[in-house]
């Protein structure tokens, strides 16, 4: 599996797909995602992603307020791309994600965790399955989840792989939704990142008082 040399210090779109979940998923142009989350519901915790013409790309459902917390990443005919699992009894909050419904460890493709116990900015460090000793993380996520404004980085690296940004609306304000836009960069698995801020999700909802939340997303392509 290709994925970013952690030592790279460029900026610049990485020049081969990067495919974590499959390769369909990488695109040679941004893909902005735009997130609306129902504040005030309280659900099982669906939501749903679509296209800049509401085609609809993934379904997400899970039990948010079971014992184990667990959901899976459907794709717009409701088959199955990834089941993400909460790890129970891991003291950094660790997730795995797996092949379609498999919760095997055959099957694992990559797993995430806080990069320590105790952190007021969000931070996670990801590792693909393949890297075993998890000395070096293959992702980091920093960031802000309360403010919506945490990035994807490569490794250890300054290069960007994906960012969320808030953002405010009349409507949002109105009907109670928080609404905040991610952009994966080129040749990023955007099933990947979506796969990511499911578990920013649940990782952070544990910090609040909300209990589980129903999502819509809204996706657009540059």
């Amino acid at each position: 599996m290709a994925y970013p040399n952690p030592s790279s210090t460029s900026n610049q779109p990485l020049a081969n797909p990067v495919s974590i979940v499959g390769p369909h998923f990488c695109a040679p142009y941004p893909v902005d995602l735009a997130i609306i989350r129902k504040v005030l519901t309280i659900t099982d915790g669906n939501f749903v992603v679509t296209d800049i013409n509401g085609n609809i790309l993934f379904k997400v459902k899970g039990k948010f307020l079971s014992m184990h917390d667990r959901r899976v990443l459907l794709d717009g005919a409701g088959n199955p791309i990834v089941t993400l699992k909460q790890k129970m009894m891991s003291a950094h909050d660790r997730w795995q994600v797996f092949k379609g419904e498999s919760t095997d460890a055959s099957d694992l493709l990559f797993s995430a965790k806080r990069s320590s116990m105790f952190q007021l900015k969000t931070k996670l460090d990801v590792f693909l399955a393949n890297n075993t000793r998890e000395e070096v993380c293959d992702f980091k996520v920093k960031g802000s989840w309360l403010e919506r404004s945490c990035v994807v980085y490569a490794g250890e690296s300054s290069t960007i792989v994906a960012q969320m940004h808030k953002k405010h609306t009349v409507e949002s304000i109105l009907i109670g939704k928080d609404k905040f836009m991610v952009t994966v960069y080129p040749n990023i698995d955007y099933a990947f990142i979506v796969a990511l801020i499911v578990i920013l999700d649940g990782i952070n909802k544990e910090d609040s008082s909300g209990g589980g939340l129903d999502f819509d997303f809204l996706g657009g392509f540059n």
